[in-house]
């Protein structure tokens, strides 16, 4: 199957689900992760019409972005791994939203960022709904808090809660926790479904899918 094909069954699932869901046709964003893949393979989605792209690595990201960018005008460019303060500037330079705010140090990096280089970007912040260790994000209890701080004390613009639900359970769980958490605080986007769970996600509310091996293959 060629990647437009892939493109076009991951799109009709996604209004499946939103149909079947009893939402309205387009009310889930697709982010089509193009991690670890060059510009010879992601210019094939983008002459499939597709503008949303996530990334998980900055460094990589500024390898094949600024010439795509430049080559497409409209393309919105998403970084769905975690960033490292040192990384801040970067980031700001090239994503016009950064779904991977999780800490105090990160939110206040990108606040001066942001604030230097004239640029304000849409935020999302990570919430590790299963409390795991070894993954980014914070914690379920700590989330409202945080998105008031990043307001309030910092002036972000926080739209979205962004979660990874652990490999091995039900995600729907953790999607209903992402959507509760977004309620309690003030929050309409939510961030949530991969290629192995993005129609449940729909299902349970989420506004925008990061789906990468169902349109790339295989990495």
């Amino acid at each position: 199957m060629e990647l437009q094909e892939r493109l076009n069954a991951v799109r009709a699932h996604i209004s499946a689900a939103e149909r079947q869901a009893g939402r309205p046709a387009g009310a889930v964003q697709l982010v089509a992760v193009s991690k670890t893949f060059d510009a010879e393979a992601i210019r094939p989605a983008i002459l499939a019409g597709q503008r949303v792209f996530g990334e998980n690595r900055v460094q990589e990201s500024q390898g094949k972005w600024p010439e795509l960018k430049a080559e497409t005008p409209g393309i919105e460019l998403h970084l769905i791994g975690p960033l490292q303060s040192n990384k801040a500037a970067d980031a700001v330079a090239l994503f016009d939203v950064i779904e991977t705010v999780d800490r105090e140090k990160i939110a206040r990096a990108l606040a001066d960022e942001m604030k230097r280089q004239g640029k304000m970007l849409r935020l999302y912040v990570q919430v590790n709904t299963g409390l795991e260790p070894q993954k980014a994000g914070i914690a379920p209890d700590d989330t409202v808090t945080f998105v008031d701080f990043c307001r309030k004390e910092l002036g972000l613009s926080i739209e979205g809660l962004m979660c990874i639900p652990p490999a091995d359970e039900n995600p729907g769980p953790h999607f209903a926790l992402l959507a509760k958490l977004a309620a309690k605080a003030g929050i309409e986007k939510l961030s949530m479904g991969m290629s192995s769970d993005y129609e449940i996600a729909v299902a349970f509310g989420a506004t925008s899918v990061r789906v990468g091996s169902a349109i790339f293959g295989a990495r």
